[in-house]
Order: C-alpha cells, then sequence, then structure tokens
C-alpha cells in the first residue's frame, strides 16, 4: 500500500510539476532555478499536513518509546532493521559499481543473521568487520545520470525530489527481503518493520527536530535546504557513505531515510 501511494503521489506531483508557471522575471527565474521547487505552495501544504501528524502523533509517541524502553532494546530493533536492509543496500552497491561495498554489505547480512541474532547485535562491526551503511536506487539513478528534478514533499512520505521519489516508488518491488516475506506470505512482517522503521527513525531524531524548530525562521526552507544539500553530499561522495547523526531530523518514507520508510525522512537513516 505504501509504495502504490507513494507512486501516484510521485506521478501527480510529477504532472503539476510539469505545468508550473516559470517566472518572467530574469532574477526571479534564475533564483526559481537555483532552488528548483517549482510546486512550493503546493509542498508547503503537504509539509504542514505532515508536521501537523509529526506533532500530534508521532513525536509523542516516539518520545514514549525513547522514555519506556530501554537503550539495548532500541539499539537491538534498530540493528535488525538495519540488517533487514543489507540485500537491498548491497544491490544498489553492485549497481553502481562498488562491488567491494556490495560484498561487505552481503557479509554483513550473512553474519550478523546468524551470529549476531538475527541482526540484534553487530557482530561484523564488533569484530572489527565492515561497518553498516545506506545506499538507496535515487543514490543509483544519480549515479546512471539522472537528474534530481524538481523538489517534492510527499504526504506521508516526505521530502524528496522527482528523481529520488521514483526510486522510493521503486523500492516496494526490489527490496529482496520484503519481497521474500511477502512470497512466505509473511506480508505482516513487512508492516511490522515499517512501524518499527518508522518509530526507530524518528526516536533518533527527537532533538535535532526540535532544534530545527526553535532555530529556523523559516522551517521549510531549512528543510529544503538540509535534505538537498545532505543527499547532494551523499552522492557526490559515492553510495557507501555511512549514515551520519545529523541524518534524518524531519519529513517517510528517507534511509533512507535510512532508512526512510516514514514522513520523517529529511534525510537518510542515522547510526545509533
Amino acid at each position: 500500500m505504501r509504495g502504490v501511494f507513494t507512486v501516484l503521489a510521485v506521478g501527480a506531483l510529477a504532472l503539476l510539476a510539469g505545468c508550473a508557471a516559470t517566472p518572467s522575471d530574469p532574477e526571479e527565474r534564475a533564483e526559481a532555478a537555483a532552488v528548483n521547487d517549482p510546486l512550493e505552495p503546493t509542498n508547503r501544504a503537504v509539509y504542514d499536513f505532515n508536521n501537523y501528524l509529526d506533532r500530534n502523533l508521532m513525536e509523542p509517541v516516539a518520545q514514549a518509546y525513547h522514555d519506556s524502553a530501554p537503550d539495548w532494546l532500541r539499539k537491538g530493533v534498530h540493528n535488525v532493521l538495519t540488517n533487514l536492509r543489507e540485500p537491498f543496500v548491497a544491490g544498489n552497491d553492485l549497481l553502481q559499481g562498488d562491488t567491494k561495498a556490495s560484498a561487505d554489505a552481503l557479509g554483513r547480512f550473512f553474519i550478523n543473521s546468524t551470529f549476531g541474532v538475527l541482526g540484534a547485535d553487530d557482530a561484523t562491526a564488533d569484530s572489527g568487520g565492515a561497518k553498516a551503511h545506506e545506499n538507496d536506487l535515487g543514490k543509483t539513478l544519480a549515479v546512471w545520470g539522472v537528474d534530481e528534478g524538481p523538489y517534492l514533499v510527499l504526504p506521508l512520505i516526505g521530502p524528496t525530489t522527482l528523481r529520488d521519489g521514483t526510486g522510493r516508488a521503486a523500492e516496494m518491488f526490489a527490496d529482496p527481503t520484503s519481497a521474500v516475506f511477502a512470497a512466505q506470505g509473511l506480508a505482516a512482517i513487512n508492516y511490522t518493520r515499517l512501524g518499527g522503521d518508522t518509530l526507530d527513525t524518528r526516536t533518533a531524531f527527537l532533538e535535532p527536530m526540535r532544534d530545527i524548530r526553535r532555530n529556523s525562521i523559516d522551517e521549510y526552507a531549512a528543510v529544503r535546504s538540509l535534505f538537498r544539500q545532505h543527499r547532494r553530499s551523499v552522492i557526490a561522495n559515492g553510495g557507501s557513505e555511512e549514515p551520519t547523526p545529523l541524518d534524518n531530523p524531519s519529513g517517510g518514507g528517507a534511509k533512507a531515510a535510512p532508512t526512510g520508510d516514514s514522513y520523517i525522512n529529511l534525510i537518510d537513516k542515522p547510526a545509533k
């Protein structure tokens, strides 16, 4: 359902973006090109909707989870979610020509799934092996030369671009672990994973998101700037860049967003 909704939302907003008027004034046109947000009024309305849900639902739930669940449990949940994503990360590494990073991700998956108790412990990193890194189809498309396209804010998904949003829509077909669970009649695991990923991501950014809200004159513009700067930095540095503590303060879906399956998906999923 999430993937279908993303496909429809990306398609509709892309159509609107194609119909957006270009400013006639040269300076305004140059500024609009730099921002690349032709749907800003619509995007702001969607952002306000997402923000309302966040303040009244996601933030209180995340705060309760943070306060009630012990650190070891939250870390274990995060590790399991990261482990389930490793085959998808490995596939994108391979599509980008990074065979070493792909081998690292697959190795982490097999070792952590066994010696790490289904991934609850990061046995690979703890023994001095490869650390987790993020990758997604949006980065793969960028490596292949696809332009990022206009900035978009999707309901429940959050900040993205046409390229990254298309990658997120395609992910419902491309994630190997989700496909295996669905084929085995275990779709409930995928829904549980989606909920856990959303909660894990939002909990990691309780304070960063509050800082943005306290310190930004224009919260929407601040989130847009942070999202685009970070995505461009990650793509420029290659798909195997490790997540940082400043990833994902607001807005699905990203860790990619992580792995970014909630509307609190400004950048990518953080390391814990």
